[in-house]
């Protein structure tokens, strides 16, 4: 960007966390949003149940400035390996999305629908059907086959999905839509050279590869106009060749020019394991206890498993550090360099935290995953004076056990009344 946005951004004062804002157009009751999370409260057509309406009604009396909502499927071969993944793939689905909607908005809270193709990260025995990817190249935590490789016109029926999707959001009332262009799902697939291997026009360079996300902001906006549509956005993350800074703020710079019209920065990929969400060890009990492979596997198998797992993940896995504040930097530096808002997730976890982002211009917004679990009033409590920070362990018990159970806090504990 030239010298003079540098210089603007600068100038900015620095944001306050409780009062009413501005988010693309969305009038927000605070700075401090609620992230997109997988909730399994679907039901088995994919549609919101009464149970995410009371959850999402507990963040909206809790204080948060808007919700993401957990990523919303926009075709069947994109479904979540995760339980009862939320799909947005037909018109069917407008008006159970439409009740919950006006539920929440009675509740005084925008509320957002983060949409979303898991691509090679996923599970043909969920789905029913092959699982696809910008290359054949085999993810190895989901441990299946190679995906196949998106043809052209495949490649087309996916930005279709993606652009009715958020026609269906926006006639549901949705106040905006998020792309998720992180984590190693489809589009940050498309985004990533490690993933992306594709000699076409939708691979190679980064303008290429950054193809299929402004397709899908170019048709959505000739058709639907200024309609909020923000991404989620990996800042870097941990593969060899993968994703750093300074490819990200060329991605943002483009999905500014696009018509995005805000960016979540977050980071890593599936096969980073505990690198998005931060543990100060991996869940060896909860993966045992929650994962489907070792859930079915004979029992001798599980307690190699265990014993193997105590001693190699260590070695082969280490925990990523720093376990707080580790998108900020990333987050700062794209910031810096863009003229929509900026938000950042990732290890933020008090008041102080909060207003030293906002008030240092690193962010315009911040977002809570894990700590909104735990305690969905976290933020009126803090905005009250009644709590500094979130008491959340960071045991990641609550996204390992997403598998097999609908999200809740386990506070690093396996239950009793819990699959073991």
């Amino acid at each position: 960007m030239t010298e003079g946005r540098e210089s603007a951004t600068h100038s900015v004062m620095p944001a306050s966390a409780f009062a009413p804002a501005d988010l693309a157009g969305i009038a927000v009751r605070n700075r401090i949003l609620r992230s997109a999370t997988h909730e399994g409260l679907a039901d088995e057509r994919g549609l919101p149940t009464e149970a995410l309406q009371r959850r999402y009604l507990a963040l909206a009396q809790g204080g948060v400035g808007a919700i993401i909502t957990g990523y919303a499927g926009v075709q069947q071969d994109g479904k979540s390996s995760l339980l009862r993944m939320l799909m947005i793939d037909g018109d069917d689905c407008i008006p159970a999305y439409r009740a919950l909607v006006e539920a929440v908005h009675g509740a005084g809270t925008p509320i957002i629908l983060q949409i979303a193709h898991c691509g090679r990260q996923t599970c043909s025995r969920v789905t029913g059907l092959p699982t696809v990817a910008p290359s054949a190249i085999r993810d190895r935590l989901y441990g299946e086959d190679e995906p196949r490789a998106l043809s052209e016109s495949a490649i087309e029926e996916l930005i279709e999905s993606f652009v009715a999707a958020i026609g269906r959001a926006r006639q549901a009332g949705f106040d905006g839509v998020q792309l998720h262009g992180a984590h190693g799902y489809l589009l940050s697939e498309f985004l990533s050279s490690y993933m992306n291997r594709r000699t076409d026009r939708w691979g190679g360079s980064v303008e290429n590869r950054f193809r299929i996300v402004g397709e899908i902001l170019a048709r959505a906006r000739s058709r639907l106009g200024a309609y909020p549509i923000l991404m989620k956005l990996n800042g870097y993350d941990g593969r060899p060749g993968g994703m750093r800074v300074p490819e990200a703020i060329a991605i943002a710079r483009m999905a500014e020019a696009a018509g995005c019209s805000a960016l979540e920065i977050s980071c890593g990929v599936g096969e980073d394991l505990l690198f998005t969400a931060r543990s100060d060890a991996l869940p060896v009990d909860a993966l045992m206890a929650y994962s489907h492979k070792l859930q079915t596997a004979p029992r001798f198998t599980r307690l190699v498993a265990r014993a193997a797992m105590r001693v190699l993940i260590p070695l082969l896995a280490p925990p990523a550090k720093p376990k707080r504040l580790y998108n900020v930097d990333a987050a700062e530096q794209i910031r810096r360099q863009i003229g929509i808002p900026v938000i950042v997730v990732g290890g933020i976890r008090s008041r102080s935290e909060i207003e030293q982002i906002l008030g240092q211009d690193r962010a315009q917004f911040v977002s809570l995953c894990r700590p909104l679990i735990f305690e969905p009033g976290l933020v009126g409590k803090m905005e009250r004076g009644q709590q500094e920070a979130s008491r959340c362990l960071d045991c990641c018990y609550c996204i390992v056990a997403g598998e097999t159970l609908p999200l809740r806090c386990h506070y690093g504990r396996i239950s009793s009344a819990d699959p073991s």
